[in-house]
């Protein structure tokens, strides 16, 4: 093998070096409907060392060069593509030439919520996704409604997918050690993850509801000009952590509804 890569701080870089969480990361996808698979953040390849035992294609995209250059010289399978580039600013157009793909990943914590967002953006591609987030933003993730830290990316994800929280991860296994504990979660799509409404209003409806989330739907959601009938709705006295995604999803409606008849 080659030298090794050096961990570097503003990557937000945590390499993971037990060889059994990465094997039971890598296990996580169901791989059904698809063979094709991005890994964000390969590093030294630990995770990738067991996609390539799938027989699959797999693209591991590195932003760091030094990590590029170590698994090019170390991995070498036909199946697997390295890249570096920065997935945050790549084009996901131009991955597997307009097929489905999941994403996995031991993502840096940095970004972690950017990589979720980015993946709802392109939900019509990417029917699963797996990987290992800082516990608290993973559980944040999977969380119900009625939970201090259910939230906008709650709401978001679990509308187009399934989520669940798989299992933690100590920070001993990693190099070097993050200061929290980690979590592995699964997204999988839902079989209808279309939305029964405006689906950039319902994105709008619940970050503007979350944004105050103290008050109540009456109060955080005043820019939209409620009329005063919509107002006495009683979903409007309750604040958005008591909402299922369901129930945000009818708000959403009911917004529509009462924008149509206001202005008809």
């Amino acid at each position: 093998m080659g030298k090794e890569v050096r961990a570097k701080k503003y990557l937000g870089q945590h390499f993971l070096i037990d060889e059994t969480i990465a094997e039971k990361i890598a296990s996580t996808l169901s791989l059904e409907g698809y063979n094709k698979v991005l890994e964000i953040g390969p590093g030294m390849g630990v995770l990738t060392k067991y996609l390539v035992k799938h027989d699959i294609d797999i693209i591991a995209m590195d932003l760091d060069s030094e990590a590029v250059a170590y698994l090019q010289e170390n991995y070498s399978d036909k199946h697997l593509q390295i890249l570096e580039a920065d997935f945050l600013k790549f084009d996901l157009s131009k991955l597997f030439e307009k097929a489905p793909f999941a994403i996995t990943g031991n993502f840096p914590y940095n970004i972690s919520t950017q990589i979720v967002f980015k993946t709802l953006e392109w939900r019509n591609r990417i029917p699963e996704f797996s990987g290992m987030f800082q516990k608290e933003v993973a559980q944040r993730i999977c969380s119900k409604e009625g939970s201090k830290v259910y939230g906008i990316l709650s709401v978001l994800t679990q509308a187009f997918y399934e989520a669940e929280y798989l299992f933690t991860v100590s920070p001993s296994v990693f190099n070097p050690p993050p200061k929290v504990e980690s979590g592995v979660l699964r997204l999988r799509r839902k079989a209808d993850f279309s939305l029964p409404c405006d689906e950039n209003l319902f994105f709008r409806v619940v970050k503007t509801a979350f944004q105050q989330r103290r008050k109540t739907l009456r109060n955080s959601l005043k820019s939209f000009q409620l009329s005063d009938k919509l107002k006495e709705d009683v979903i409007f006295g309750q604040r958005p952590e008591q909402l299922s995604v369901a129930e945000f999803i009818a708000l959403t409606q009911k917004l529509e509804h009462d924008a149509i008849s206001t202005h008809s």
